[in-house]
């Protein structure tokens, strides 16, 4: 399916992967402002969210990548550098592994590049966390604003404790392209990625950014842009100055 997409800038496109149950336009804000001057930013929502209508959620992850592929064949764009965090990582991930020749680089934050011990534990606490937001009104109404579709039902499918796509953020040895992984040093699970997929793939950049956890773009912004500004730079024709 064509995922809604708002663009702005012009030069080479960059695409950012919004995380769970924001849209295109509400995440990565202050990328969007930071990028927009050298790079063509381009910002879709992902499949059930925002404008980007779909009951369609049971093969998300695989879904979403190819949604982003007709998306970008679409735009007539040949290749990309493909940002995202939480589940735009894990989109970004599977888009970077199903389409490589169209992945100049990859940018990956907010994942778990392995599945931790205690994931029966963690995964109850994330869904008690879904549980309480779906008993807040003010929430609750924002979320249906926000969505054209029922966004209840991506949180349903989270509740799986095998949503997680483990097999897929495990498994990053064959990447081709320059990879960037970014982790928050307050986030243990995910912040332990930082010393695993370096052994998988040399072509893999490692950045543990303080003072932040899982939404390292949001929480430490400008920390963040520096550390993407500088590798897009390295594999960019335009760079990222700013």
């Amino acid at each position: 399916m064509l995922l809604h997409t708002e663009v702005f800038g012009d030069g080479e496109p960059i695409v950012f992967l919004h995380t769970g149950l924001q849209t295109g336009m509400t995440d990565f804000e202050e990328q969007r402002e930071y990028f927009q001057s050298k790079f063509r930013v381009i910002l879709p929502d992902l499949r059930g969210h925002g404008k980007s209508a779909s009951r369609e959620l049971s093969n998300y992850y695989e879904d979403s990548a190819f949604d982003l592929k007709e998306t970008l064949d679409h735009l007539e764009v040949e290749s990309v550098h493909i940002v995202g965090c939480s589940i735009g990582a894990l989109v970004g991930g599977v888009f970077a592994k199903r389409f490589p020749e169209k992945v100049k680089t990859l940018t990956l934050s907010g994942m778990m590049a392995e599945k931790p011990a205690n994931w029966s534990e963690i995964h109850r606490n994330m869904v008690e966390q879904q549980n309480s937001l779906l008993k807040n009104k003010q929430v609750v109404a924002y979320l249906d604003q926000l969505h054209s579709d029922d966004w209840r039902e991506f949180i349903h499918l989270s509740a799986e404790e095998d949503s997680y796509p483990f097999e897929e953020t495990s498994d990053l040895g064959g990447l081709k392209m320059p990879t960037l992984f970014m982790v928050g040093e307050e986030n243990p699970n995910e912040a332990k990625g930082a010393g695993i997929v370096p052994l998988l793939n040399k072509q893999i950049h490692v950045s543990v950014i303080p003072f932040a956890g899982h939404l390292v773009h949001s929480e430490q912004p400008e920390v963040y842009n520096q550390i993407l500004s500088g590798f897009l730079k390295k594999y960019s024709v335009v760079g990222a100055d700013n």
